[in-house]
């Protein structure tokens, strides 16, 4: 498994420890939508300041 897959796995697992009612998939989903929506805006974050290094 990679690191992703872990931390993944280990949010997924705390979320579902917070209450009933939410499916495994549908809070794998969750975290995996947020995981990847979050890495985006740090990628955004990334090349706005490479770009003003740059300038």
């Amino acid at each position: 498994m990679t690191e992703t897959t872990d931390s993944l796995d280990a949010w997924t697992s705390r979320l579902l420890g917070l209450g009933e009612g939410i499916s495994p998939e549908a809070a794998r989903t969750f975290v995996h939508d947020l995981y990847a929506h979050a890495q985006a805006d740090l990628d955004e974050g990334r090349a706005e300041a490479e770009f003003q290094r740059e300038e």
